[in-house]
């Protein structure tokens, strides 16, 4: 038996592990605002998305046909990471050492890959069923009833690319995407005004009101 840190960082533990590292440094950024967690589609189960179903095409099918829809494509992948990297370093560390030469360590390892892969498939799509109904798509995001209210803001920064925020609605509140043409004084915790809404991009336009505390 090998210990943890040998496991993680040798083949084929390491390939996650970077991966792993990826994911890390992708929901850090997101916790201070710098990305957009909900920037991908969301994969309903009858392609409900605010990106063209031509866009997503196949990948969404696969996606619906294993479970692996109704959350953003961020959570599934970080979690499929996740999951993959537990599995082949437990393998590394309980059943790789077992194998008596480097070459069929080799081969054991790649096999290891291609099966923890399989298995986080379902263990993934098992963990995001309690998930789905945090990003349940509402129609006001999809049209331009919000135009001309408040919101606030949720993202660090709002400029022409990116930006998020959220409208008070009289039952739970709306998380939107938005953009704002720069510069501008708009942070996190801002006040602002719906101008428009592009239904191209699915998203709204937003300035500072003066009017508003």
């Amino acid at each position: 038996m090998i210990g943890f840190l040998e496991a993680a960082t040798s083949f084929p533990s390491v390939i996650y592990t970077v991966l792993l590292g990826v994911v890390l440094v992708y929901w850090l950024l997101s916790l201070v605002g710098i990305v957009d967690i909900d920037s991908g589609p969301v994969i309903e189960a009858e392609l409900h998305t605010d990106a063209d179903v031509d866009e997503i095409g196949d990948l969404a099918s696969y996606l619906v046909a294993m479970g692996l829809n109704g959350v953003p494509f961020s959570v599934v992948l970080s979690l499929l990471v996740l999951v993959s990297w537990t599995v082949t370093c437990l393998a590394a560390m309980w059943l790789l050492p077992l194998v008596p030469t480097s070459l069929l360590r080799g081969i054991a390892g790649l096999a290891v890959m291609l099966v923890a892969l399989a298995l986080a498939i379902p263990v993934t799509a098992r963990l995001i069923r309690p998930l789905r109904g945090l990003f349940v798509t509402h129609s006001a995001i999809s049209n331009a009833a919000l135009v001309g209210q408040e919101c606030k803001v949720l993202t660090a920064t709002v400029d022409e690319k990116f930006g998020r925020a959220e409208v008070a609605t009289r039952g739970a509140p709306v998380n939107i995407r938005v953009w704002a043409e720069t510069p501008n004084t708009l942070g996190k915790g801002s006040t602002a005004r719906i101008l428009d809404y592009d239904a191209s991009g699915a998203r709204y336009l937003i300035a500072a009101d003066e009017r508003i505390d």
